[in-house]
């Protein structure tokens, strides 16, 4: 029994090798070898055994975005220097062509403020004679930052000696209104003039004796003037005018506290403080009542910016101690602007008697100018990191497709493996019509 299968078997094994060798054609596409005998099979691929069911893969978290990064921050401007001029000459046409001198004798410094005084004798010429602030007007509109400051006086006859009696009158007598048309008149000149961002100094040095705007002979009647000066003032359409209260350092003839309108009418606090009385010191003008400091005091006690629209040597001769500290005053407590008396005695530049002061308001300002704006470095953004890509499922070759009119043998994994591929019989040469 035994021995007829194994004759059985041996007999089916001869008859399927000689169909293979009979019968075999080598597959057209890769992976097939037909017939036997074929030179260099390609590399054979170990069989992987079955791939059962691939478990799903679970989606990657997403990556959050990164915060934006703040921005840094614009580094600090550097302070601005305290802006400064000169009274030179009330004259425009002098008076500007000798701010460009005394600039040159300065080593180019910035002379920014530019500084004049309405005549006080008639109605008509404080009310800007046409003519008197035309080259001003063009001086302070050909720079940006230039200031164009002008005093004004609340009366005619300004500096005639008028007495109490008839200051008295006068002052009720503008409190009452009679005088605005004249204030009206001049803001409006100022604003055709395109200069309404004037700095208008109105009845300074009033607590003193010597003008007719001045403020003892009735303090009530001149502060209900001045608040109605400047009201008509602000009624012009156009007008960005600032009003600088400006009193003399000390007491002089009334406390100029007590001549104070009020911080609705006033934008500035001014102090006139020259180099006086004789023997005083500086640290003395600093501490006296009604002095430096106090000034300081009570501008910040107002939240108002301060300002020095007159100053210079005087009683005592030629100091220059007193220059050198009061040009360090100023720098300390930087105010919105300072000009120079710059005529004998008072000045420096015109004034050959005070040597010593000159050269040290010459060194001390030389070539003074305002820094030029930082302008930021802009910080490189660091490309952001490239993200590692992402791991992607292996790429199964596709599975050739045995050749037209050829059926492929499955004679197991072993023996393809040896083969080089599948084999494939064709059929098609028994068929009945051939």
């Amino acid at each position: 029994m035994a021995a007829h299968k194994r004759r059985a078997r041996s007999g089916r094994l001869a008859f399927m090798t000689a169909a293979v060798a009979a019968s075999a054609v080598l597959a057209s596409g890769p992976g097939y070898a037909v017939g036997a005998g074929v030179a260099d099979p390609p590399v054979p691929v170990p069989p992987t055994g079955t791939v059962g069911p691939v478990a799903p893969v679970a989606p990657e978290p997403p990556v959050p975005p990164e915060p934006p990064k703040p921005e840094p921050p614009d580094p600090p401007e550097p302070p601005k220097l305290p802006a400064f001029g000169a009274y030179v000459d009330y004259d425009g046409a002098r008076g500007t062509a000798r701010i460009a001198e005394l600039s040159r004798w300065l080593g180019g410094a910035d002379l920014t403020v530019g500084h004049t005084y309405l005549p006080g004798d008639l109605w008509s010429n404080i009310e800007g004679l046409p003519g008197f602030l035309d080259v001003w007007a063009d001086w302070r509109r050909a720079e940006e930052d230039r200031l164009f400051v002008l005093n004004v006086p609340m009366q005619e006859r300004n500096e005639e000696g008028v007495s109490d009696r008839e200051v008295r009158k006068l002052l009720r007598r503008g409190a009452a209104g009679l005088y605005d048309h004249h204030f009206r008149a001049l803001a409006e000149r100022l604003v055709a003039l395109k200069i309404p961002d004037t700095v208008i100094v109105l009845g300074w040095e009033m607590n003193g004796i010597t003008y007719t705007s001045r403020c003892g002979p009735d303090p009530e009647a001149w502060k209900k003037y001045w608040n109605r000066i400047v009201t008509t003032m602000r009624s012009v359409p156009g007008q960005k005018f600032r009003f600088d209260f400006n009193p003399t350092r000390g007491r002089d003839a009334i406390p100029w506290t007590q001549c104070y309108p009020g911080d609705d009418t006033v934008d500035i606090i001014g102090m006139d403080s020259y180099d006086q009385p004789r023997g005083i010191s500086f640290d003395e003008q600093i501490s006296e009542p009604y002095g430096l400091q106090a000034h300081v005091d009570f501008a910040k006690a107002h939240g108002k910016p301060i300002s020095y629209p007159e100053w210079g040597l005087f009683r005592n001769g030629d100091n220059p101690e007193y220059m050198r500290r009061m040009l360090a005053w100023m720098d300390e407590h930087k105010p919105l602007y300072n000009t120079l008396t710059d005529y004998c005695p008072h000045g420096v530049w015109q004034c050959g008697s005070n040597p010593k002061a000159s050269e040290v308001y010459r060194q001390i300002l030389t070539g003074r100018k305002d820094p030029e704006p930082t302008v930021p470095t802009p910080v490189p953004t660091p490309d952001p990191t490239p993200e590692p890509p992402k791991p992607t499922d292996p790429v199964t070759p596709p599975v050739p497709l045995p050749p037209d009119n050829c059926s492929p043998l499955e004679l197991g994994d072993w023996v393809e493996y040896w083969l080089g591929g599948k084999l494939c019989l064709k059929f098609d040469w028994w068929s009945r019509n051939r």
